[in-house]
């Protein structure tokens, strides 16, 4: 599966991107392309609510977008609906999987089709505060500092191996939104360089 990182050094690295909702991550990938930052194509964008505004930002740029069918389950990412993904990017020569805000665990066969390519970002300096809404997690903990999180994706909830961190203190008076807000604004930063340094390791 995949290609070698010699080939890559020639040829755009190739990344498909997993949404749930409005998409920010995915335009601060869209941005780093742009401004050359990132030598990359996103090659298409999927998401499993057909409604979710990170299609629109994809198809604005005329990136390929798929609704993920998850045959109706609220949380549930079936296997054949993973099976049936592993194929489509399989297909597409997809070099990494980016998840930016996908609410679904994946878990096997996306993770055996794409062993150490598949990332998440997370809103938190993991491994604490892991799984929803960590912000408000770190909040009603008390904590002094938060941040977030890329790491690879293993068959736990956000327990891969971390490639990078960003801190982002939490002040006396932080609400749940005005802290969420300073947390996105390093998850723009840092996505695209941990996708930079995820793909100078294949």
């Amino acid at each position: 599966m995949g290609v070698s990182w010699d080939r890559m050094r020639t040829m755009k690295a190739r990344l498909a991107v997993l949404g749930s909702g409005s998409g920010t991550n995915c335009q601060s990938i869209f941005n780093a392309i742009d401004d050359g930052r990132l030598d990359a194509e996103v090659v298409i964008v999927l998401s499993d609510h057909e409604d979710a505004y990170i299609l629109e930002r994809a198809r604005r740029r005329g990136v390929p977008t798929a609704w993920l069918d998850c045959g109706g389950y609220k949380n549930k990412f079936p296997a054949e609906a993973q099976e049936a993904l592993a194929r489509q990017l399989s297909e597409l020569k997809v070099d990494l999987i980016c998840l930016a805000g996908f609410m679904r665990l994946v878990k096997e066969p996306l993770l055996r089709a794409f062993p150490r390519r598949i990332l998440n970002i997370h809103p938190a300096l993991l491994p604490a505060f892991p799984g929803v809404e960590a912000w408000k997690q770190a909040l009603e903990a008390g904590a002094t500092r938060t941040g977030c999180t890329v790491h690879y994706v293993d068959a736990g909830m956000d327990t891969g191996e971390i490639i990078m961190q960003a801190y982002v203190p939490v002040l006396p008076d932080d609400t749940p939104e005005s802290l969420h807000a300073r947390i996105q604004v390093q998850e723009h930063i840092l996505y695209p360089a941990a996708i930079i340094s995820a793909l100078s390791r294949l």
